[in-house]
């Protein structure tokens, strides 16, 4: 046995059930041993940062991490602004990178780089393959690093004599860490600011955005006057009828020191105390009051669940209904605007959708018009790194075992980063609906350019401009083997939407806004 067959060996002893690929030369021996060895569904991604971000996607639905197959140092560093997405999501990835034979390093040829030192910014874990013998061990401690609270991204260099040598042992899996209990001291402290203070605010982010957690936090807010709100990006939100009608901390600087101006104290429930995303001159970097006190709760290691019952019982709050949000909206009419577009997703999408959102400056005001939807998951962009929406949805709808219908609100500017994944949603037959919020620039870094004191001129705005010529996402879709069609009103784009969530196949849907 080699050394890859005993890698494919040990990701399925440790529970993969994936890997999104796009192999290269030196990966060659890897790919054959997955020809072989049954047990990972190879998922194959026609450009690196697609197959990150899939294995991103893939990762905050089905709570595994999946591998991926990246090509060298350059083909890491394709897929590094979806690895950076992905880190921020805290999601659990194991990368799988080829190199250059460990003898042939030596001699610099054109694929060596310091693919290490490419892979250490995103990756909690990074080693390098030195024995042929130990790729197997090598291979259980990746998986066991991936799946180590809250999950990250773990990076092993496989350099191609250590996949091509015999000797290899697969490796059985390696436990994994319990998710550490929260400390009765940040309890008991969290419990006597509610009891003693005003204007406290708890702040939740990551699994303390499920739908479970959610109704712990309304009841405490409930029993003690104090406001929740979520983290302005998240990986994942149960959202809809039965889980909390949650708003985010807004995105722009003076939105969110206007929502946060009373807070005085701070409870942080696996979340971070809000900053601006940008600096920018005059304004202030945090966004709550310097002088408010922060108190984190749990932190992302740390069990939120069981921290938000612990305080819920040591305030003595008692259980509350999660308020009703009311009649479901009916499909707006009319030309497009953003209200209108999301209460036309929230008329139509199913019970079980999943809501992938990379729509930016347009779907700001998204939240507050779904909140009376059918329950649904909303994966947002995480650490702004834009062209992470296509390949999201992808690996969504595949770590939601393929029959639940994925929505992407995707701008148009961030989605022509990443476009090539509509071709592995038509390979693959994924149920994807992608929305292209299309007004031909980018209309985000024209508020930007605003934000910081200037007005664009013509050589500015042919940065930001995607005119001339026009893209053609009809064309761009079917070439990529996804039907299209264009929509103009939001009946047609209600219309549209409908006719793509009763078939099993992808759908594009361009959106002239």
């Amino acid at each position: 046995m080699n050394g890859a067959e005993s890698l494919v060996h040990t990701l399925v002893k440790s529970g993969l059930k994936t890997c999104f690929a796009n192999p290269g030369t030196s990966e060659m021996h890897f790919v054959a041993a997955l020809d072989r060895i049954p047990g990972l569904r190879c998922v194959l991604g026609l450009q690196e940062n697609i197959v990150t971000g899939m294995a991103d996607g893939y990762w905050r639905m089905s709570g595994r991490p999946a591998a991926t197959l990246l090509h060298c140092g350059p083909g890491l560093a394709n897929g590094l602004a979806n690895l950076h997405n992905a880190r921020r999501a805290r999601s659990g990835i194991v990368n799988i990178v080829g190199d250059q034979a460990t003898y042939h390093r030596p001699y610099d040829a054109q694929l060596t780089a310091d693919t290490e030192g490419w892979a250490r910014p995103v990756s909690a874990w990074v080693r390098t393959a030195t024995d042929s013998r130990r790729v197997g061990q090598d291979a259980a401690v990746a998986v066991q690093a991936a799946r180590t609270a809250p999950g990250g991204i773990a990076t092993l260099i496989l350099p191609a004599d250590t996949a091509w040598n015999e000797g290899g042992e697969p490796a059985e899996a390696l436990p994994v860490p319990a998710i550490q209990p929260p400390d009765p001291h940040a309890v008991r402290g969290a419990a006597r600011l509610l009891r003693e203070k005003r204007n406290v605010l708890i702040l939740l982010g990551g699994p303390a955005l499920r739908a479970e957690a959610q109704a712990l936090a309304h009841r405490i807010a409930t029993a003690t006057g104090a406001r929740v709100l979520a983290e302005m990006s998240n990986a994942r939100v149960e959202r809809g009828r039965g889980r909390l009608q949650l708003e985010r901390v807004p995105y722009p600087v003076d939105a969110a020191v206007e929502a946060l101006k009373d807070v005085e104290h701070l409870i942080l429930v696996n979340s971070k105390a809000p900053v601006g995303f940008f600096a920018y001159p005059g304004k202030p970097s945090l966004h709550y009051p310097e002088g408010a006190t922060v108190h984190p709760l749990t932190r992302y290691e740390e069990d939120c669940i069981a921290g938000l019952r612990a305080l819920a019982e040591e305030l003595g709050a008692p259980e509350v209904a999660v308020p009703d949000p009311g009649p479901r909206p009916e499909v707006a009419r009319g030309a497009p605007t953003p209200e209108g577009l999301a209460r036309t997703l929230a008329a139509v999408m199913p019970e079980g959708a999943i809501i992938t959102d990379e729509s930016v400056s347009f779907g700001r005001g998204f939240y507050p018009h779904t909140h009376a939807a059918p329950p649904h998951d909303w994966l947002q962009i995480t650490g702004g790194a834009i062209g992470c929406g296509m390949p999201l949805a992808t690996g969504a709808a595949i770590g939601a075992g393929g029959d639940r219908r994925v929505i992407n609100l995707q701008a148009d500017g961030s989605g022509m980063y990443t476009l090539q994944a509509l071709w592995t949603q038509a390979r693959e037959k994924l149920p994807v609906t992608t929305i292209i919020l299309s007004n031909r620039k980018y209309q985000i870094l024209i508020g930007e350019y605003q934000n910081v004191g200037a007005n664009p001129g013509p050589t500015a705005m042919s940065m930001l401009d995607l005119g001339n010529p026009d893209l053609d996402w009809l064309q761009l879709a079917q070439g990529m083997g996804v039907e299209a069609a264009r929509a103009t009103t939001l009946e047609q784009c209600g219309d549209l939407l409908a006719q793509s969530c009763a078939s099993n196949a992808p759908f594009l849907i361009e959106l002239m806004i």
